[in-house]
């Protein structure tokens, strides 16, 4: 199961950082550990790091932009929340999550600046960041529930919806009350224009021990006022909370766009390196098989010509070798007219020719011809081989080819063949 070390930064360089590692259902691989940055990079190993950012200077939202494709929504988010921004677009990052099921999708937006700053931070300390998300996420959206951390002077409220705030300096009270939690409900059958109206009354608090005792009067006050008021109190703090949300992928990402990481190919490929090893070796190996196939088809064809040159010579002694054998062989067939045994001779070693050219791995060792019966001895790896030359031979009919003989010698068969007219 992957693992993931949460590292939650402060406001500067000077404040300690907070860091815990735990699995992707949540559960802790570690103790949370408090201590300067660099100190975290001993604990990464082979785990994700997701970085929280002070929700202070991230802006967290939602956009109705009906397009998709992630690339076109991070470009429409500029104009899509120009009129609720006072910094200039240009001067600002924006980063969209996955749509939600009503539709809207969540963002977050930072100054170009800051998020630099906090990468460099991390660069320092040689962190490479998986995903740095506003703190604020780790507060767990809970439908038809308010909730509400109380930490550090602030407090972290949803209502289960799309009502995500950062307050500082106000109690839990005026929290709830900033985003309508003590209006009163819309009677049964009434209708309102007014979204606070349907707000939930059953609220989940998170806090230390020191926040409980604090705001003590706080919550017997607001009791009466609500449905429901639970307190979870945080023992070992406010980081193992919010890292059991982030840690099952909720937030949205600020490393997108410019800031978003760049792919790294060789780890693409890494697990293909040894496929990649065994294809090459395999078309080493194939050119080597062609080149040394090659290789024997050029020697045959040398045999072939001198075994041709001494047929020749045999026929017309004296006369000089012919560059073109074919024409040649025209030309004694054109001198010797209709002459049986010169037909007979010169369409066996046509079929003969065939036969050799199908079966290139066969060697022809010499021919001969009398009383129109042609023998050829051959060289052939198996008798497979001369099977094959034998029907090859007799396929168009007009001769037979018999084996006579075989012998095998070493790795290769020697044979003889006899071919004659079909019939006789």
């Amino acid at each position: 199961m992957a693992e993931n070390l949460v590292i939650r930064i402060g406001d500067s360089a000077d404040n300690p950082a907070h860091w815990i590692a735990v699995d992707s259902t949540g559960a802790r691989r570690s103790p949370p550990i408090t201590g300067p940055l660099p100190e975290a990079q001993a604990d990464v190993g082979d785990r994700n790091v997701i970085v929280l950012v002070p929700s202070t200077e991230v802006l967290t939202t939602t956009a109705d932009i009906p397009i998709k494709g992630g690339a076109k929504i991070q470009a429409a988010l500029p104009y899509a929340l120009e009129e609720y921004l006072a910094d200039d677009v240009e001067d600002l990052h924006f980063a969209a999550g996955k749509r939600r099921t009503n539709g809207l999708i969540p963002v977050s937006v930072v100054n170009r600046a800051r998020l630099t700053e906090w990468l460099s931070r991390l660069d320092d300390a040689g962190i490479e960041a998986t995903a740095v998300v506003a703190d604020s996420y780790g507060l767990a959206r809970i439908p038809g529930t308010i909730s509400l951390l109380v930490a550090e002077d602030q407090i972290v409220i949803n209502d289960g919806a799309d009502t995500e705030l950062v307050m500082q300096g106000v109690s839990p009270a005026d929290a709830l009350a900033a985003i309508g939690a003590f209006d009163d409900h819309i009677a049964e059958g009434e209708e309102s224009n007014n979204p606070a109206l349907g707000m939930p009354r059953h609220v989940l608090v998170y806090c230390e021990p020191a926040d409980e005792e604090k705001y003590q009067h706080d919550w017997i006050s607001m009791r009466p006022e609500l449905d429901s008021l639970d307190v979870k109190i945080l023992a070992d703090g406010v980081l193992p909370r919010l890292a059991v949300t982030v840690a099952s992928g909720a937030g949205v990402n600020l490393l997108q766009g410019n800031f978003g990481h760049q792919a790294d190919y060789s780890g693409i490929l890494q697990p293909w390196k040894l496929s990649a090893m065994l294809l090459l070796a395999f078309c080493v190996v194939g050119i080597g098989a062609k080149a040394a196939n090659y290789f024997m088809l050029t020697n045959q064809i040398e045999e072939l010509q001198q075994q041709f040159q001494a047929e020749y010579e045999q026929i017309v002694p004296g006369a000089p070798i012919p560059r073109d054998p074919l024409a040649a062989v025209q030309s004694l067939v054109d001198r010797l007219g209709a002459g049986q045994a010169p037909q007979v001779f010169l369409s066996a070693l046509e079929n003969l020719s065939l036969a050799a050219q199908q079966n290139a791995n066969a060697k022809i060792d010499a021919v001969s011809f009398r009383a129109g019966v042609v023998d050829v001895r051959l060289t052939a790896p198996d008798v497979a081989t001369l099977d094959s030359i034998q029907h090859t031979i007799a396929r168009s009919g007009q001769f037979e080819a018999t084996i006579q003989s075989t012998d095998q010698e070493g790795e290769h068969v020697n044979s003889r063949i006899q071919i004659k007219t079909a019939g006789l």
